[in-house]
């Protein structure tokens, strides 16, 4: 029987215990996304949320410990007993513990799946444990799917390796229910100790080491927000450490401190960061960058941006809507089926999108295409195509443009072509060049508006205040249109924000507007323009270190910095 059809009994339904991993939504494992698909409720606190939400399934109840705790009646009513700090469960005293599994136990109710999802590991968190054992006397079935644990996954997205080729004794302490024994026995080791802590006692468990027995030069790394792009890692010694956070102004924090991971130990490779440090050193590691497109193209782009350690933040300043009058684009689709047409050619994904509704509209499918030689501008189109059941026969070779399409286009030829006409559905705004360029070949172009781009609506005022105020490291305009329903909906980018474009076009309508353009992609693909962002992070990284600086993005500039042209 499959993992996914254990059977849920129908009065105590079934609980899988679900470990969230350290913060990388990445790092869930295959059976987490498995049993997050199939869970009729979903119960994590607020931070762990984040991470699985986006893995369950549309309808799915969301309780939350921390706000919807259960005092004995159905879940929603009662106090609050569980808090949490930055995604690490605290709780004051037993009653908490039950009131949780007592929530967990009545989502069940009815033959319900529950999925309980915890930080880290279910096995390292002893609320979760708790639990478990109330799930268990109550007859209540359940499963534990275990996730990375902080303490392992964090050090390996600092680049800090827990072991070397000599297998250095590893221990894993948490400062924050060590006993005095435990202290005395990683004290007098010489291995690697890995400290679960927060930030404001990590130079206490720093000292109860020192007074283990441990050397105040020993090594450490202290990471703050691991696996996340918030992620800082700190080196120093046990001795230094807190003068380290000190001259870093890490200020003490009201809600008790925010959790942290500490590698103490020689073989913690606290030397070996510079060459291990992965992770921070992507090139747009941290930096905030605005999307300004519409939110089906965004998505593979900030997919990209992400790879690059970037946090894209997608602003639409395009809505697609139908055309005003619907009737031509009516004709051209019943032409494709009754064979008007040799070619159709699509400029863009919202192209294959407003052709595709059509024929759901007239319970069509990609069948319809048959006998149609179909083209496609460049691979972001190809791919709706393809995802639509359409492989596009022609896709530009070179320049994935209208001019890198014209370039492959073949020639009318009466002897091979029994028919002279293209269908090309298009944006009401989009440019003659491809027309005029089919005509030059010898084609009959049916021309035919499929969709409309209008300016979208403004978006939050905490957004537009970012934009004009430096909150963005970086933009990334992908087309004139792009540029102009930006600053109409939003205003200007702040002087220090660079400025990143798809084209000279795009670059030219950028400066009209008095902006100075930083980075401008070597060919018009958002892909392309993404690539060159982040080459330019990783030039003004290198630049900062060989200079000595302290490499910071953008935004951390000083309020006035003025930019420099790149060319």
């Amino acid at each position: 029987m499959s993992p996914t059809t254990l059977p849920a009994g129908p009065e105590h339904g079934h609980v899988t215990f679900l470990g969230a991993g350290p913060g990388d939504p990445g790092l869930l494992t295959l059976r987490a996304v498995e049993a997050l698909a199939s869970a009729d409720v979903l119960v994590a606190e607020h931070e762990v949320l984040d991470v699985v939400r986006t893995h369950a399934r549309p309808g799915v109840a969301v309780l939350d410990p921390d706000t919807h705790p259960s005092s004995g009646a159905d879940p929603g009513v009662g106090t609050p007993q569980q808090a949490a700090v930055d995604g690490v469960s605290t709780t004051a005293g037993a009653p908490a513990v039950r009131d949780a599994a007592h929530l967990v136990m009545e989502a069940a109710r009815g033959g319900r799946r529950v999925v309980r999802a915890v930080s880290g590991d279910p096995g390292l968190d002893g609320y979760a444990a708790e639990e478990m054992l109330v799930c268990a006397a109550a007859g209540v079935p359940f499963e534990v799917v275990p996730g990375i644990a902080s303490a392992v996954g964090v050090p390996a997205y600092a680049g800090v390796p827990l072991r070397d080729a000599q297998g250095a004794d590893v221990r894993f302490v948490d400062a924050r229910t060590a006993s005095d024994r435990c202290w005395t026995e990683v004290g007098s080791s010489d291995g690697t100790v890995v400290v679960s802590t927060t930030l404001d006692s990590v130079a206490a468990a720093a000292v109860e080491l020192v007074s283990a027995g441990r050397k105040p030069d020993t090594p450490l790394t202290v990471t703050i927000a691991g696996t996340t792009t918030r992620q800082r890692t700190w080196t120093a010694t046990l001795g230094t450490i807190a003068q380290t956070l000190k001259q870093a102004k890490v200020l003490p924090s009201p809600d008790g401190g925010r959790p942290v991971i500490a590698v103490v130990g020689e073989r913690g490779a606290a030397a070996q960061r510079d060459q291990l440090s992965w992770f921070e050193s992507k090139p747009l590691f941290g930096w905030k960058v605005l999307v300004p497109r519409t939110k089906e193209q965004a998505a593979s782009l900030s997919d990209q941006l992400r790879s690059y350690g970037a946090v894209p933040h997608e602003v639409p300043t395009i809505a697609v809507e139908p055309p005003r009058t619907p009737q031509q684009m009516e004709r051209a689709v019943k032409g494709l089926v009754t064979g008007r047409y040799e070619w159709i050619a699509f400029t863009s994904v919202n192209a294959v999108k407003a052709v595709r509704e059509k024929f759901e509209e007239y319970g069509l499918d990609a069948r319809a295409f048959a006998g149609i030689k179909v083209a496609a501008v460049g691979e972001q189109t190809a791919k709706a195509l393809i995802a639509f059941g359409v492989k596009p026969d022609l896709v530009p070779s070179g320049e994935q443009s209208a001019a890198g399409l014209l370039e492959d286009w073949p020639p009318y030829d009466p002897v091979f072509d029994p028919i002279d006409r293209v269908f090309l559905p298009r944006a009401d705004i989009a440019t003659e060049t491809l027309v005029a360029g089919l005509i030059e070949l010898g084609w009959e172009v049916d021309d035919v508006t499929a969709y409309r781009t209008v300016r979208a609506s403004p978006p939050p005022a905490e957004t537009r205040e970012a934009i004009k105020g430096g909150g963005f490291d970086a933009v990334l305009f992908t087309s004139s249109s792009t540029v102009r329903n930006l600053v109409g909906i939003a205003g200007k980018p702040h002087n220090v924000t660079v400025i990143a474009c798809i084209g000279p076009a795009t670059a030219k309508t950028a400066e009209e507007h008095g902006l100075r353009v930083d980075v401008m992609a070597p060919e018009p693909s958002a892909l392309k323009l993404a690539e060159a962002l982040a080459d330019f992070g990783m030039k003004r990284r290198a630049a900062a270190m060989e200079a000595g600086d302290p490499v910071t993005r953008p935004s951390e500039r000083r309020p006035g910095a003025r930019r420099r042209r790149t060319t």
